[in-house]
């Protein structure tokens, strides 16, 4: 013990040792036309090996050895031209950087993470990085573009089902992923019962995806953390954007307040299928057995502002407001359902000095729905809802080159309204309320140190203290995290990780799709927080300058899982907490494959994952035996690939193939009479292990063509978007019917047979984009 503590004094004074007889060069990188900040930019000290990259509120900061003579600082970002600076390493030196746009950008890669040499450099293992700029190419339901689904593009992600924009990332479940829009959670990320996601890509920045290996900052979700960032508005000058689909049109507007200094952008989504069903119920109001259209429609609303206080402070004020609405009245009956999300963010950037730098949020959060049911004489209101009001602050500190310091702590406060029904009728003589009330506190401290050991061998390791209070219950625990990189050439590395993770609010969902009426219920005491262990290994390859083979093996262990007993009642209930079993579960790949090219005529990737999901020790379920959850698929190949025919066109294609859902059928019937040759009064189901069946395979292969010009003030493109091109009926859900005949007995079933529901055959769209 006293060898370590040596050991430790010993490091952190050479640190401070190191530190002396340096410059440090540190400041911000940003978009020379617009003022946003580039996350994940390159700066490198040409000759000296020294360097690196832009976090994700753009800063950098690193070290140089003091000298006379200058250094040549390079600054680079894909889809931007490359700067070179020249400057004295003297002292601590402040060098804010605009970079310009190349006129080529809209041909460079979809999907980026950093750079190719710094995917292969960098400790961090299962990220991507999205730009909604490029996800725009690719064709899209309906038109609209989708920055989830593109996420059911890569490896290690399966889709839920058909068309939706569910995901579950290496064996978790959909509940099990952290999604923040500026820091705030989003409880239901999606639109149209899961059909569109609630992030409208004009306002989207940027959006960084880990499914494992998570950094020490990240908490409270077991498998994946999307990290979606908004614009921050141009500060340059006025500018607008939008687009007019077949069923939604966008609109964005952003510009300066103060030139330099404060932006806004506001931006707008709306569907507008409710005008067409409003009109034609009008038109036919009073006519005899018209039975009117339901309405349904759904909106975003983005906004943010930012200022820039001081050279060393800036403030970003930003909003989100999104709903579904579905309504449906005649004469005696009277539907309305609505739901969803308001986020809330403040946050505030503070430079210290060169080597520290730090970020202050406070945020808010707000999930619900409601269910309103109007009948002649009786009435009924269903409805849900969670609350978060978060602190945390962040810092960032870098001594030296080899070392980026994370510290920080969180706290937030969790308010659940769960599953609040009442009734009753007109004139109060009846009357019924049922449902639960629950808070909590969780709190989480933080610290994590990536260590550049030599310049093949880099560590990061640290851990997150987290815990969760809610009356009388309490729970504490520690989360290691822990990664490796070393490089055997400087274009191929091999690398490991290992993290923990606990979840203490759970989904509590009725059916295998992530439906607004799905409830959110907190750790209590009979309810102990979810835990997930993950270990990866894998390596990165860069062939060439422009191919990045990347190849992951890894393994999750999953405690404390939740699930509804068979037969368990989700609504009017006021002991939820006796409808749930508890389990376990793990999943595993030996096969985790993405080969992506960056650069060319044709750019694109196939990913594949082979890949087992399992669940067992459920007493209530299947006998507490094994058990493949609905979405345990084995195998899981995507090709994407963009075609640049030239400055005006481009055609770009998907093609996705996924081994079948696994469901639970009846393996057999059995029927009864009530008298030897009466009617037959029932036919009942009987049912074997759970989810023993699997579903066709899913194949779908989407088309697109893009078409730019340039008018008198406006860039504009039309982008025709294919569906499903070749026109496949993929198994949305099967079920089991019975033909029957009629014998002098009576009716008697002659033959059971599966009927298949698809949903989506050939679908065309056709979407203009402006700017202006």
């Amino acid at each position: 013990m006293k060898k370590q503590y040596i050991t430790f004094i010993l490091s952190i004074y050479s640190i401070l040792l190191s530190a002396q007889n340096t410059a440090t060069v540190s400041g911000t990188l940003r978009d020379a036309q617009n003022g946003e900040t580039l996350i994940g930019a390159t700066v490198e000290a040409l000759g000296l090996g020294k360097g690196n990259v832009s976090n994700e509120y753009g800063f950098f900061s690193f070290t140089l050895p003091e000298g006379k003579d200058s250094v040549t600082l390079r600054f680079s970002y894909i889809g931007y031209q490359t700067t070179l600076r020249k400057i004295k390493p003297t002292g601590a030196i402040k060098l804010n950087v605009s970079l310009r746009s190349e006129d080529n950008v809209i041909q460079e890669v979809v999907i980026k993470a950093n750079s190719l040499e710094e995917k292969v450099k960098s400790t961090e293992m299962s990220v991507m990085t999205i730009s909604t700029r490029e996800a725009k190419l690719l064709p899209a339901l309906l038109g609209e573009v989708d920055i989830i689904k593109i996420l059911q593009l890569k490896p290690g992600i399966t889709a839920g089902s058909e068309g939706t924009t569910g995901i579950f990332v290496r064996g978790g479940g959909a509940d099990q992923n952290l999604i923040v829009l500026d820091e705030a959670v989003v409880y239901n990320a999606n639109h149209l019962f899961g059909f569109f996601s609630t992030f409208n890509s004009d306002a989207v920045k940027d959006v960084k995806v880990y499914k494992g290996g998570f950094p020490a900052q990240y908490g409270g979700r077991l498998s994946s953390v999307i990290d979606v960032r908004m614009k921050e508005g141009n500060n340059q000058k006025f500018s607008g954007e939008g687009g007019l689909g077949l069923i939604a049109s966008r609109l964005t507007l952003e510009g300066p307040i103060q030139k330099d200094k404060s932006s806004f952008i506001v931006s707008g989504r709306r569907t507008y299928a409710d005008i067409i069903t409003r009109s034609i119920n009008k038109a036919n109001e009073g006519k005899k057995d018209y039975n009117p259209i339901p309405d349904y429609y759904f909106y975003d609303l983005n906004t943010k502002v930012n200022f820039t206080l001081s050279e060393k402070d800036r403030l970003y004020l930003s909003g989100y407001f999104g709903r579904d609405v579905f309504t449906f009245k005649d004469a005696s009956f009277n539907f309305l359902f609505d739901w969803g999300n308001t986020t809330g963010t403040a946050r505030w950037n503070h430079v210290f000095g060169p080597k520290l730098f730090s970020n202050t949020t406070f945020t808010y959060s707000d999930y619900r729905y409601r269910i309103r049911n109007i009948l002649t004489g009786f009435f009924f209101n269903l409805g849900s809802n969670v609350k978060d009001a978060n602190t945390k602050v962040d810092f960032y500190y870098q001594p030296n080159n080899r070392h980026t310091v994370r510290f920080g702590a969180n706290a937030t406060y969790h308010d659940f309204i769960v599953g609040r029904l009442k009734a009753g009728s007109d004139d109060g003589e009846v009357k019924f309320e049922s449902g639960q009330t629950f808070d909590g506190m969780e709190y989480g401290l933080y610290g994590n140190d990536e260590w550049a050991i030599t310049d093949r061998l880099k560590i990061s390791y640290g851990a997150r203290l987290s815990a969760w209070q809610n009356k009388p219950a309490f729970n504490m625990n520690i989360e290691p995290r822990a990664a490796i990189n070393y490089a055997i050439t400087n274009k191929w590395s091999v690398k490991g990780s290992y993290s923990r993770m606990n979840q203490y609010v759970h989904l509590l969902a009725s059916s295998g799709l992530s439906l607004p009426t799905d409830i959110w219920y907190p750790s209590t005491k009979g309810i102990k927080p979810e835990i997930s262990d993950q270990v990866a290994v894998g390596t990165s390859y860069l062939a060439g300058d422009n191919v990045l083979i990347t190849w992951e093996a890894w393994y999750k262990w999953l405690r404390n899982q939740l699930d509804f007993k068979d037969g368990a009642e989700l609504f009017g209930n006021n002991d939820l907490e006796g409808q749930l079993t508890i389990g376990k579960g793990h999943a595993f790949s030996p096969l985790e494959l993405e080969i992506e090219k960056k650069e060319g005529k044709v750019t694109g990737w196939i990913g594949y994952t082979l890949a087992w999901t399992k669940r067992d020790g459920f007493p209530d379920i299947n006998g507490g035996k094994e058990f493949p959850p609905r979405f345990d698929t084995r195998h899981n190949l995507s090709i994407v690939a963009l075609w640049n025919l030239s400055k005006r066109w481009q055609i770009t294609a998907t093609w996705v193939y996924t081994s079948g859902y696994v469901s639970w059928l009846p393996s057999g019937r059995f029927s009864f009479q009530d008298i030897p040759g009466g009617q037959t009064q029932a036919l009942v189901p009987i049912y074997g292990d759970r989810n023993t069946y699997r579903y066709p395979a899913y194949m779908r292969a989407d088309l697109g063509i893009v078409m730019r010009w340039k008018g008198r003030h406006t860039d504009n493109d039309l982008t025709l978007s294919v569906y499903n091109a070749t026109d496949r009926r993929n198994p949305y859900f099967i079920y089991l019917d019975a033909e029957t005949v009629k014998t002098p007995v009576g009716d008697a079933p002659t033959r059971i047979f599966a009927k298949q529901v698809s949903l989506f055959p050939i679908l065309p769209s056709l979407t203009w984009n402006f700017k202006f």
